[in-house]
């Protein structure tokens, strides 16, 4: 099975040894998208809110590289700086997916590069 890296401009850039996204098997397994503007490589201003619309657009941007639209999700991950921003990233995540409703895990954690308050990762089908 061969290993497909993934690039878009319309997302932020690796900050590491890793790629935006994969595709193997026939799913794309995306890398943690955090809040950062994919021009600058800055994290955008705002609060939870905000800083999830970017994750999420930038998500977006992956997927439809990938030639996949949030339909073809099967799975997110959702971590957390603080668990009770969950309803507010809820609202930013349900309004973005629309009718999707891959399986969603989330999680609070210690913390996330560059102090960011949320990071999502995604798998999808491919074709």
């Amino acid at each position: 099975m061969t290993v497909q890296r993934l690039h878009t401009d319309n997302a932020p850039a690796a900050i590491g040894p890793y790629a935006q996204a994969t595709i193997a098997g026939g799913f794309l397994f995306t890398a943690g998208q955090i809040p950062l503007d994919p021009v600058s490589m800055q994290v955008v201003e705002g609060d939870v809110v905000a800083q999830a619309e970017r994750v999420m657009q930038s998500l977006s941007a992956v997927l439809a590289e990938a030639g996949c639209t949030w339909a073809d999700v099967v799975k997110t991950t959702v971590f957390l700086q603080d668990m009770a921003d969950f309803p507010r990233v809820n609202e930013v995540y349900a309004r973005v997916i629309g009718e999707a409703r891959p399986a969603r895990s989330t999680v609070q954690v210690a913390g996330l590069p560059r102090g960011v308050l949320v990071e999502i990762e995604a798998i999808a089908r491919v074709g």
